[in-house]
């Protein structure tokens, strides 16, 4: 077995190193992956950036990442379903125990939950890494290890929509373009809008059928009638990315009556939004937490050829460059940048 475990570790607000950790010994219910592709989030930035996230502060060194994927290396004693050459895609939110959120199938939302990379949990951009083997899902042959780590963020994309309703014939505003926006045009979108033309332009290439380029100064309400002229009609369902105060003000004035906004992206902890404007309309406000159940399905949609993520991978680094693959994600140039794990194969 290999002793060289590599880890980007983030010990506080901008310092971000790699280091050498012990290779870790899978639990009986637990395999050992080699890691094979990590992408950087906006989440391992902000905590490199800031040292928290929210009332996620980090207080010791953490192993960031949790995009990722990999190779079993050895298998827990009580494993039954995967063996040792196995390729997984890793899900990072694994339940600690079997409280009322498990058993209603909402895991997602259980206060105990182990999560890659949120204090004071490690992720996994590193070489090894240990994780429940019920969390590990098999890649079909066709399924790259690249496409097995963007399945993360493509599970926010099915899960929001879930959350929304969306639905054959639903029509749709998502408000942003950054990543998780990109990925929710792999799943369901009809328009959308952002201050970048460039990240239209990828929009527009994923399926946006009406993008609709934001300028600084522009009124939430004066938004909301441009969506509409667009459409011919409100849309059904909005789906906030940004977090944003102005952004989630247009998302509620431009949902027909009766629709749905649903809020991904995080932003200031209070904002000021129309509230009596959506609730004499019956506009329903959801939130969204991470995912839950989002695995098999985001597999499956990749496997039939039917989503194609990999035009989302702008950049890739080996793991010995992670600081600077982290300086461009912050830089935001591109869109997915990619960490390679395995320093004998850097292929997608």
């Amino acid at each position: 077995m290999e002793t060289d475990n590599l880890s980007a570790v983030l010990h506080s607000q901008g310092d971000l190193r790699l280091e050498q950790r012990p290779v870790p010994e899978p639990g009986p219910n637990e395999v050992l992956l080699q890691m094979h592709s990590v992408g950087i989030c906006g989440s391992d930035v902000h905590y490199w950036q800031h040292g928290r996230i929210g009332d996620y502060v980090v207080t010791k060194p953490m192993v960031l990442g949790h995009e990722a994927s990999g190779r079993v290396v050895k298998v827990g004693s009580a494993v039954e379903h995967l063996k040792v050459g196995d390729r997984v895609a890793v899900e990072p939110g694994v339940p600690r125990e079997m409280d009322e959120f498990f058993k209603s199938g909402r895991y997602n939302l259980s206060p105990t939950i182990f999560f890659c990379a949120t204090p004071p949990d490690d992720g996994n951009l590193c070489r090894y890494y240990k994780h429940s083997a019920n969390f590990c899902y098999k890649l079909p042959e066709n399924v790259t290890f690249e496409e097995g780590a963007l399945i993360e963020p493509l599970s926010v994309g099915i899960h929001a929509c879930r959350r929304a309703g969306v639905a054959l014939g639903s029509t749709m505003l998502i408000c942003g373009a950054g990543n998780k926006p990109l990925f929710l045009f792999l799943c369901s979108a009809v328009t959308e809008q952002y201050l970048f033309p460039e990240r239209l332009a990828m929009a527009k290439d994923l399926g946006a059928d009406f993008p609709l380029l934001v300028k600084r100064g522009n009124g939430p309400q004066d938004l909301a009638k441009n969506v509409e002229g667009m459409l011919g009609a409100q849309p059904h369902i909005t789906i906030e990315c940004t977090g944003v105060e102005s952004s989630i003000q247009t998302a509620i004035y431009a949902t027909r009556p009766g629709g749905v906004v649903v809020l991904v992206g995080l932003g200031s902890e209070m904002a000021t939004v129309p509230l009596l404007n959506a609730a004499v309309r019956e506009v329903d406000i959801r939130g969204v937490f991470r995912y839950c159940n989002t695995w098999p399905m985001a597999i499956a949609m990749l496997a039939s050829g039917k989503v194609n993520v990999k035009p989302l991978v702008t950049h890739r680094f080996p793991l010995e460059q992670a600081v600077q693959a982290f300086e461009t994600t912050r830089q935001g140039q591109g869109v997915k940048v990619m960490l390679k794990c395995d320093r004998n194969d850097q292929n997608p």
